[in-house]
């Protein structure tokens, strides 16, 4: 079997940095070169100043610093890490389509070619080629089919090894898998990879499937966890109406055995890079093989995501006497969940977009997501102008000045932080009655209503 003495990772992202840094850190003896054409991010990986990184992950900071410059490089120059590595992981963006067939299902997978033209083209001698992006079933199909194109009788042996990092946890994950998924066909590039992960993961928590059901079971884990989200999510509107308590339910169930305690806990909604966007791939390719009900049952976890966003800001307007205009609510986090600074599909964006519906003053808190991200993100969506974002939502650095004068308070992300704050303080400066809307159920009701605030949580 071929040794793996350099490894080459097409994309610097959240899963392609962090990925790379642990394998980097676990395998010391393997040359490990992540590169991306954008130069800022790949400048900022190579930051002196550890704080920089382009990834906020807790513990990142620890692993970079200790492999970077001894076997952990980053660079723009792909081309010259694709000829020297024996195995080259494409970890590029997978995003949902925006244009034509598929739009707003598929997966877009214009980088996933690009990169692999871009290895036909520049390699010389054979290659392992692993799967890191999130895919559709039978994506190796298509490398395979480029790959094996080129003409100059080199040999690509394609693997699938989806991630299951959770945003916020990637480092521990990393360092301590449920388990290591590596598909493929054949034996020998199995093998190295598996030899890879051996570092540090046991051998039974490697397991070895065919490519496609590799491709397949990434969709599916998201699936299964996002379908868990929006059931206890459907329960907190049942338990609103009816006089249960959703947490208390949340318990009852968690004790079942069968059922366990994991991804029961009710929110504004789900949001980060994969969940949505894999329900919709996988909605997507039961609708291509004509698996209509299996297309219908899977959509529904989105429908019912959506809802949560848009039931808790018709809530809020409705409590706020039917009308936000000109009313100041602070928001506190804007990330999708704690630990993380990533934005994508954050329910902060989508309450946010209600309430300036409304033409209602947002400012926005959040300890790690800069302004620019948080206008950035309201400008993606294309429901108002630029300008009448950035007029009507204000980004501050401090939380007390976000809820100074305010007639509302949201909390739309989990930060620990915001338990410890002077709430009585808060209380003080706020307009009244003071509201505090808990999409994340972090704060502690007796302690909030005990001041005097107005506290409205989900699911009770």
């Amino acid at each position: 079997m071929r040794e793996i003495k350099k490894i080459a990772c097409i994309g610097a992202g959240y899963v392609g940095g962090p990925t790379m840094s642990v394998i980097a850190q676990k395998n010391p003896n393997v040359t490990i070169t992540v590169v991306d054409l954008n130069q800022v991010r790949i400048d900022a990986w190579n930051d002196a100043d550890l704080s920089k990184l382009p990834v906020y992950e807790p513990g990142l900071d620890a692993v970079v610093g200790e492999a970077r410059g001894r076997n952990l490089f980053f660079s723009t120059d792909v081309d010259k890490a694709i000829d020297e590595a024996d195995m080259i992981f494409i970890s590029v963006n997978t995003p949902t389509k925006t244009y034509g067939k598929g739009k707003g299902q598929a997966a877009d997978l214009k980088y996933i070619e690009l990169c692999a033209r871009q290895i036909a083209r520049v390699a010389k001698d054979d290659k392992i080629v692993v799967e890191k992006s999130t895919l559709p079933v039978r994506t190796a199909d298509a490398l395979k089919s480029i790959l094996g194109n080129t003409g100059n009788n080199v040999n690509f042996h394609i693997l699938s090894n989806p991630e299951f990092l959770a945003e916020g946890t990637a480092v521990t994950d990393l360092h301590n898998p449920d388990r290591v998924l590596i598909g493929g066909e054949d034996a020998e590039a199995i093998e190295a990879l598996v030899q890879i992960y051996e570092a540090w993961v046991p051998r039974e928590r490697i397991l070895t499937t065919n490519l496609w059901s590799s491709e397949l079971s990434k969709l599916v884990a998201n699936a299964f966890l996002a379908q868990r989200v929006s059931s206890i999510n459907a329960i907190s509107e049942l338990c609103e109406v009816t006089g249960a308590n959703v947490d208390e339910v949340s318990r009852a169930i968690g004790y079942d055995s069968r059922i366990g305690s994991k991804f029961l806990k009710a929110s504004v909604g789900f949001g980060g890079s994969c969940f949505q966007k894999d329900i919709l791939n996988l909605v997507y390719i039961a609708r291509s093989y004509g698996l209509t009900a299996v297309a219908d049952y899977w959509e529904q976890v989105i429908i019912l995501n959506d809802h949560q966003k848009s039931r808790f800001a018709q809530n809020i307007i409705k409590t706020m006497y039917n009308t936000v205009n000109g009313k100041k609510i602070a928001f506190l986090g804007w990330a999708f969940k704690k630990d993380t600074n990533d934005t994508r599909e954050s329910a902060a964006i989508y309450v946010a977009d209600h309430l300036l519906e409304e033409e209602a003053e947002i400012v926005v808190y959040d300890p790690k997501v800069p302004a620019e991200q948080i206008y950035r993100d309201l400008d993606y969506l294309g429901t108002r102008s630029p300008e009448d974002n950035r007029r009507l939502v204000t980004v501050v650095s401090d939380p007390y000045l976000a809820l100074d004068e305010a007639h509302a308070a949201a909390v739309l992300t989990e930060w620990d932080e915001f338990k410890q704050y002077d709430w009585s303080k808060i209380k003080a400066t706020m307009k009244k009655p003071a509201f505090v809307f808990d999409g994340r159920k972090l704060l502690d009701r007796k302690e909030l209503e005990g001041l005097g605030f107005d506290y409205y949580a989900i699911g009770e």
